[in-house]
């Protein structure tokens, strides 16, 4: 009974690991928070920053497990991967703030040239890119 009693124990804690969603890249993650969250009086913005986690650059979409994926970028996340490479580029600090400075010029809908940044979206206090559910 006891032995059955721990195996449920370590199936739950293993469910629970392997069930987290999509982590953000720490360098990336890093980079992003020292540029637009320290020291940012806006609170709002940082509480939501911090609750999204790596959704500020994946999607919620579910994969066919239905479990959130990190292949899936939203439109912030997209333009990022076009410019660092998660391997290559996780040590080189100044490639990715140069990136991070670089996708906040870009339009958040490229398909109109009036709509705002990336970088405008985050100075008004809002995600660079909203997450679909």
């Amino acid at each position: 009974m006891q032995k059955l009693c721990m195996n449920v124990v370590v199936v739950v804690i293993l469910a629970n690991i392997l069930a987290s969603p999509a982590q953000a890249i720490p360098p990336f993650k890093k980079q992003f928070d020292a540029m637009y969250v320290e020291g940012n009086k806006d609170t709002a913005f940082v509480a939501t920053v911090k609750k999204a986690k790596c959704f500020v650059c994946h999607d919620r979409k579910k994969d066919d497990e239905g479990k959130a994926s990190k292949k899936n970028r939203n439109a912030y996340g997209e333009e990022l991967s076009k410019l660092l490479d998660k391997k290559a580029d996780k040590k080189n600090v100044e490639k990715i703030k140069k990136a991070l400075l670089q996708v906040a010029a870009i339009h958040s809908n490229p398909k109109d040239d009036k709509s705002p940044t990336f970088g405008e979206l985050i100075k008004s206090g809002k995600l660079p890119a909203q997450s679909s559910e």
